[in-house]
């Protein structure tokens, strides 16, 4: 029985039937490799420098709101304020006016003092009557 060449056996890898082929692909690898690591390196890997999201420090945003200019998409992110609490809170500030200081919330039905002490870190400072633009 003669014996195959190379050429005749079935490749191992028919989608890189040349050893080329294969010797190409492993070199784009391990440059690939050798980016992401020069890449950790210079970004502070072997030092330690590299953040972890476990153990990163929480960020907090201050949210506050103008109760007598917010609609009631941005009244709903207030804690304890549904979209029906904040159309209510609309709909008293167009019947019956601007607010004149936070207490006045009270005048909404279903803003009672846990409520409104729930929410009052969230409020801007209502501004004074006398320095209102137009007046």
């Amino acid at each position: 029985m003669p014996r195959q060449r190379c050429e005749d056996r079935p490749s191992r890898w028919p989608w890189l039937p040349r050893l080329a082929d294969q010797a190409g692909v492993a070199l784009l690898v391990l440059l690939a490799l050798a980016g992401i690591l020069s890449w950790w390196i210079s970004q502070g890997g072997l030092q330690g420098r590299l953040i972890e999201t476990q153990r990163a420090e929480p960020l907090s945003a201050a949210f506050r709101v103008d109760i007598n200019t917010a609609d009631w998409p941005e009244l709903c992110q207030l804690p304890g304020i549904g979209e029906t609490l904040a159309q209510r809170i609309v709909q008293s500030r167009a019947a019956r006016g601007r607010f004149l200081d936070h207490q006045d919330l009270r005048r909404v039905r279903g803003i009672g003092p846990k409520t409104l002490e729930r929410i009052r870190p969230y409020l801007l400072p209502i501004a004074d009557g006398n320095t209102l633009a137009g007046k």
